[in-house]
């Protein structure tokens, strides 16, 4: 059987099978590959072995360098190095929106001096690090009052940051994520925040839910993915493309997650599938 390493990060050395589900080894060893869950950073695995998956990696945006790093380290790697530098940080967000891509707006911002300016233009505002995961770090600006409030240094994570208009849909609609696995839409899904949060992880309460995939979603997805690939001189081997409804109706791209994306496989399985014959697909053009 052929090997592939699957990274994740010490906090979740099931990786994102965590929540008790166990579909993407089974699917691989389908297939006649041989998986395991690694740590990214556990200076016993050889990497040489066999093809690298990064899956869960979901401790890296603390340790950015150190993480690129390790993925330029790397012999033989789903997505690359380049791609994960790129994507890794949010200002890659208006480098879509330029290339006439649908992305909520997005101003970055590099020092806090600037913030409030930013801040005031967008109100009611959301702050992200530009290198951030898992909504750690997210501040909302939306008082009543006319105008955001002062700047609390200890809600703030270390800039740059991102600043976008908070997008009302998401309290109601939540957001739509899209998987595009080897150039096709593969499936969809709608996560959708608990009362009183703009943040749909499970961690803040969020709830997921596999939907239909939708027309309008699956094209502004695989139109990310492509403009995306143009911009980094590289077909991308996986994405996932979240998306919010703006104002307009319109849809708009919020995040797209081409370094660790979670599959979702808790209430989307078949992305195990998927995922196994991307991997299968690549191991065989090897």
């Amino acid at each position: 059987m052929t090997s592939v390493l699957l990274a994740t990060c010490s906090a979740l050395p099931d990786g994102e099978e965590y929540a008790g589900t166990n579909h993407l080894l089974p699917a691989l060893a389908a297939r006649g590959i041989d998986a395991r869950w690694v740590v990214w950073d556990d200076p016993d695995v050889d990497w040489s072995t066999g093809l690298v998956a990064v899956r869960s990696t979901w401790d890296y945006e603390t340790r950015r360098e150190e993480f690129l790093a390790w993925t330029r380290s790397l012999p033989w790697l789903l997505n690359s190095a380049d791609v994960f530098a790129w994507n890794t940080d949010k200002s890659y967000l208006p480098q879509l929106a330029a290339e006439g891509v649908s992305v909520v707006p997005t101003v970055v911002v590099e020092s806090e001096e600037d913030l409030p300016a930013a801040i005031a233009e967008c109100h009611p505002a959301v702050v992200k690090p530009c290198v951030g995961a898992g909504g750690r770090g997210v501040v909302v600006f939306d008082d009543t009052d006319g105008g955001p409030r002062g700047l609390d240094e200890s809600a703030l994570w270390p800039g740059p940051w991102v600043v976008q208009p908070l997008v009302d849909s998401v309290r109601t609609e939540g957001e739509t994520s899209v998987f595009v696995l080897d150039g096709v839409v593969v499936s969809q899904a709608r996560k959708v925040p608990t009362a009183g949060e703009i943040r749909v992880h499970e961690q803040y309460g969020g709830t997921t839910l596999a939907v239909p995939v939708d027309d309008e979603a699956a094209e502004l997805a695989r139109r990310t993915v492509e403009v995306a690939g143009t911009l980094l001189g590289e077909r991308l081997d996986y994405a996932r493309v979240d998306q919010m409804r703006l104002a307009d109706g319109s849809l708009a791209v919020s995040e797209l997650e081409v370094t660790e994306p979670g599959l979702y496989l808790e209430v989307l399985p078949g992305n195990a599938d998927g995922f196994a014959a991307l991997v299968a697909a690549r191991l065989a053009a090897r």
